[in-house]
């Protein structure tokens, strides 16, 4: 067998025992017993004593850890959002989750192993929110507000979305024109939730007739919710609807609408029968749940079409910059030309280097184009793109200083100009040099675009992360989501061995 079949065979070995590697290993973690430690919920005081969950962000995370503080007790475990503690809770990795009233209830009926315990914890009123400074935008969402209020159609919505006993439905009448954008944490049912791949609610359609009110047209953009108040703040968006209970360090430095509802804080616990023995859905049951009901797949394609969009524009900018700069960097190097350019080139590798990509993503987005409105998939291209070129600037480098220094020479004894040497001798070399180091940064590219959700933006992973919010179970999304990554950098992985291949042809 010649050496490149033996090469071939031995890749396509790694390849599949990654895989059955990485499958096993998840189905194995599923099966394992949850924890055994569980301690019973009975009364408030029991919280003391249990493994409590909450969601980061909010009032309640607040209030049950001044509470938990206060009985010096362990504070509660954070999550980003419910449906993370409610799946956490299910898997009985917590003995209780405390968040507020109406998607307690939902995420109760949507459950029969969780029940709500009987007293509430603690009490408290929702309101929107807006920017500083917006005075006149304020009045107005106050007025449309109290208007909702005073004319039933809150209770209308109530009836329809919790009690279920109406049919209530808002049809916005401006469809053209100014837009009203406001942002939301879809994962807080009744008030804003993904219904059929559309984000839905009580909020939502309050926020609606405000827009109608407004003479808008509404615009909703789906981001977590520790990022809203900042997009607000910054004035990227126009409101924020996601359940804001009015606090005194959130008043500084946003504005709050009169309050739109009042709600209780409970506390859901398992079922006695789930804490008994929990009853298991069949995979069939599982995946319709997960991918087929209301389309839910479609959330995953979708994500998957602007992870693609990304990485590739990202990449791309990133190796032409990536270029150019390491270009001038080895120029520098052999000639002494390029001074002040080598230094900024330095300098700019040294930050994007020195600092995490999601805050460089969420610099750009809420500092760099605070005050312009420009599309989030630019915004993210660009992050990717120069957080790429700097990776790609030293790795380009590397690969033109690998070339014996002879060959410089040589060109530049024929005459050529230092670019033309570049050009047509050293850079053809560099790249067959550094092309698997190449490869390597762009697989880490379409893996860092992971975090895209949080400016708002559907990618892949939020999409998995959205089904898994709808339906509380983390396994089948998390794993589909993870295939798919694997597919692509698989498939990317392929293709740069068979480019590798025939570029070394010529070396036979």
């Amino acid at each position: 067998m010649n050496t490149f079949n033996m090469e071939k065979w031995r890749s396509l070995l790694h390849a599949t025992g990654f895989v059955a590697l990485f499958v096993t290993s998840l189905f194995s973690l599923t099966a394992c017993n949850s924890e055994s430690n569980i301690n019973r919920v009975e009364s408030i005081e029991d919280l003391c004593h249990a493994r409590v969950g909450v969601q980061i962000g909010t009032t309640t995370e607040i209030a049950i850890n001044e509470y938990l503080t206060q009985h010096k007790c362990p504070v509660a475990e954070r999550y980003n959002n419910s449906p993370d503690a409610i799946a956490a809770l299910n898997q009985g990795k917590l003995d209780a989750v405390v968040l507020d009233e109406l998607p307690a209830k939902k995420f109760v009926s949507d459950n029969a192993n969780l029940r709500i315990l009987n007293t509430p914890f603690n009490t408290e009123s929702y309101a929107a929110i807006l920017p500083k400074g917006q005075e006149n935008l304020l009045n107005e969402f106050n007025s449309a507000i109290d208007e909702i209020v005073k004319e039933g159609i809150y209770d209308k919505l109530y009836d329809t979305y919790v009690s279920k006993t109406g049919n209530y439905h808002y049809t916005p009448k401006t469809t053209e024109g100014q837009e009203l954008i406001i942002a939301t944490s879809p994962d807080f049912p009744p008030y804003e939730f993904y219904q059929n791949n559309e984000i839905t609610g009580i909020e939502m359609e309050i926020a609606a007739i405000i827009a109608d009110k407004l003479h808008m047209k509404l615009k909703i953009e789906s981001m977590e919710f520790d990022s809203i108040i900042n997009a607000v703040s910054t004035g990227k968006v126009h409101a924020g609807f996601s359940g804001f209970s009015k606090t005194e360090e959130r008043a500084k430095v946003i504005n709050f609408t009169h309050d739109i509802c009042t709600s209780r804080i409970l506390v859901v616990i398992p079922t006695e029968e789930a804490l008994n023995s929990m009853e298991n859905q069949s995979l069939t049951n599982r995946l319709y749940n997960n991918f087929i009901k209301e389309d839910r797949w479609k959330l995953l394609v979708n994500g998957l079409c602007i992870t693609i969009v990304i990485s590739v524009f990202a990449a791309l900018l990133g190796l032409c910059g990536g270029t150019v700069m390491a270009i001038i960097r080895v120029l520098h190097a052999k000639t002494g030309r390029f001074r002040i350019l080598n230094l900024l080139i330095k300098l700019y590798v040294n930050i994007i280097r020195g600092t995490p990509v999601m805050v460089q993503l969420l610099i750009i987005y809420y500092v760099i184009f605070a005050s312009v409105d420009i599309n989030k998939i630019l915004v993210a291209i660009i992050a990717f793109g120069l957080n790429s070129m700097a990776y790609t600037t030293e790795i380009i480098r590397s690969g033109m200083l690998a070339i014996p220094a002879g060959q410089f020479e040589a060109g530049y004894s024929l005459g050529l100009r230092p670019f033309t040497v570049m050009k047509h001798i050293i850079i053809p070399q560099a790249f067959k040099n550094v092309l698997p180091a190449l490869a390597n940064e762009g697989i880490s590219l379409i893996k860092e675009t992971s975090i895209c959700g949080y400016i708002g933006l559907m990618d892949l992973t939020r999409g998995g992360v959205i089904i898994r919010n709808t339906t509380f179970e983390a396994f089948l999304p998390l794993l589909a989501v993870a295939l798919i990554y694997l597919l692509i950098i698989g498939t990317l992985s392929a293709g740069v061995a068979h480019l590798e291949r025939r570029m070394k042809k010529n070396e036979r």
